[in-house]
């Protein structure tokens, strides 16, 4: 566990495919902080729309981002630190995040479309198909030079993706 590295809440986000539970769990790894999978906080109906490859709506994504902002509400009191996964595609949606006082640092991964392709089609165990991506990197607002926010290059190993945030929150 790094020690060395001041306690935080992590957002890593990005679009569908950028490998932002792999990269979570390896953060999880190396912090030993709470982490949690954003998706796994989906009102059922959300699965239900995006598995028949409906895109999600403003209003479908409320609920799902308001308990992932309880999530991180629950971690800041507690002052355990904290990463959680979540596309957090649109500034509104990380306005959300950042509610109640809370100040997290967003990890936004980034890569070309033919690796999200490549990574999309090739998993397995997810309900997100492949037709939605289009959708997502329509959506994507990236964050913007006033918010906290560190965009990493997630075309690289995760090992060496893991090793740069943590280089780079040793300075935040």
């Amino acid at each position: 566990m790094m020690q060395d590295v001041q306690k935080s809440l992590l957002v890593v986000m990005g679009v569908s495919g950028s490998g932002k539970t792999t990269i979570a769990k390896g953060l999880h790894k190396e912090l030993g902080w709470p982490f949690q999978e954003g998706d796994a906080l989906h009102p059922h109906h959300n699965v239900q729309k995006m598995t028949a490859g409906t895109p999600l709506t403003d209003e479908d994504r409320l609920p799902w981002l308001n308990q992932c902002r309880a999530w991180l509400e629950q971690c800041a009191q507690a002052g355990s630190g904290a990463i959680l996964t979540c596309s957090a595609l649109k500034r509104s949606y990380r306005d959300v995040l950042r509610a109640s006082g809370l100040d997290p640092i967003f990890i936004h991964l980034t890569t070309d479309h033919d690796t999200l392709l490549k990574r999309v089609t090739g998993r397995s165990g997810h309900y997100m198909p492949a037709s939605l991506l289009p959708s997502q990197i329509n959506t994507l607002e990236p964050p913007e030079a006033h918010e906290r926010a560190v965009e990493i290059d997630a075309t690289a190993p995760a090992a060496h993706i893991v090793t740069k945030i943590l280089s780079t929150l040793k300075i935040l």
